[in-house]
């Protein structure tokens, strides 16, 4: 009988230090499967949902941008899709039809890209292209194209586009990028896709005439420095002079890339020089033309201004004043013009005996 009971006593023991030895090999198991988690979360980053949801717009964005020729669809007046005038051809398009419809922008033809769509995003918005590659609403864009290598010397490191929101604009960002060899070049596509970036298309203020000669137009010039086209549905100015002040808000038209757009009292009697866009601001009276003034011509402040979608207050985008403490004072046939540096100085602004409306 206590033969038996020693038996079982010795077998309980051994139970335990069995149970005993699981359980700490376990909890080293489990301290090594924490080291290795901590470990791939340095290399790899964390499983952060915001992260992969921008990882997955990048790569799918670059996919559609680099995978096949694209396709633009007119929108009717209704809202609704004009299908049946639909083309992979939007590369022929100008930038005010582009802007009015749905384009998902493609650059390859014949599995290289295509040097014709490549200057043609030129005429597509920043908005329009993110829209087109199934971005969300809080992202925005930064797409770069250029030669890695060439046999072409001259050619290698040229950038072919380079255009949207910065990077430091966001809190979060993710890249993707493809690279093409051929025709003796290497090149390389980069899509960057940001979170809950403050994008601000910029436009600026380039030259502007308030006492024209001969009768002619007042005119201002708004130069988009972006390659992207920036559509001017939102943007207005306004113009004050002592205790009077006049606005107006740009109802549409698009500045292409890198384009200029020319505002005047006149369109039909006004030199345009290369710019993309006129637009008559006559029939509003905002500007003036012949004995008519609508800018003032002793003193007077001119503001350009953006108003995003989600705000009611206008954010002053640039800045010209003559007359008073500027030292400018206009004479007939003199314009004032920008000499490219602060957008809110007025010592930035000169006048300008030889006025070059629609040229920078």
């Amino acid at each position: 009988m206590r033969s038996d009971a020693r038996r079982d006593l010795v077998s309980d023991d051994r139970g335990l230090t069995a149970v005993i030895e699981f359980l700490s090999a376990f909890t080293l198991f489990l301290m090594i499967l924490t080291a290795f988690i901590s470990l791939a979360q340095l290399q790899m980053g964390s499983n952060d949902p915001s992260v992969d949801r921008l990882d997955r717009a990048a790569a799918m964005g670059l996919d559609r941008l680099t995978s096949n020729e694209g396709w633009f669809v007119p929108v009717l007046d209704d809202g609704s899709f004009d299908t049946a005038n639909g083309t992979a051809d939007w590369d022929v398009l100008d930038a005010e039809a582009l802007n009015n419809g749905r384009l998902q922008a493609g650059l390859l033809v014949n599995g290289q890209l295509d040097s014709n769509r490549i200057s043609a995003l030129r005429n597509v918005t920043e908005t329009g292209m993110a829209e087109g590659l199934g971005l969300g609403d809080s992202m925005s864009l930064h797409l770069s194209i250029r030669v890695v290598s060439s046999d072409d010397a001259n050619r290698s490191g040229a950038e072919l586009f380079v255009g949207g929101t910065e990077r430091g604009t966001s809190p979060a960002s993710s890249t993707a990028y493809r690279t093409f060899t051929q025709e003796g070049e290497v090149l390389m596509v980069v899509l960057e896709v940001h979170s809950r970036s403050q994008k601000f298309d910029v436009l600026e203020l380039n030259e502007i005439m308030t006492r024209p000669a001969s009768g002619g137009p007042e005119w201002i010039e708004v130069r988009n420095p972006n390659q992207f086209a920036v559509a001017l549905r939102g943007w207005s100015l306004n113009h004050t002079s002592g205790s009077s002040s006049s606005d107006v808000l740009l109802q549409g038209g698009v500045i292409s890339g890198e384009g200029m757009a020319l505002l005047t009292g006149d369109p039909t009697s006004q030199a345009v020089g290369n710019a993309t866009e006129v637009i008559d601001l006559g029939q509003t009276g905002f500007l003036g033309v012949g004995s008519l003034n609508g800018l003032a011509d002793g003193q007077g402040v001119l503001s350009l201004r953006y108003t995003q979608l989600d705000s009611v207050t206008p954010s002053e985008m640039g800045r010209a004043a003559w007359g008073g403490n500027t030292g400018l004072f206009m004479v007939v046939g003199q314009s004032m013009a920008w000499d490219g540096s602060d957008r809110f100085a007025s010592d930035a602004w000169s006048t300008n005996p030889d006025p070059t409306p629609g040229e920078v």
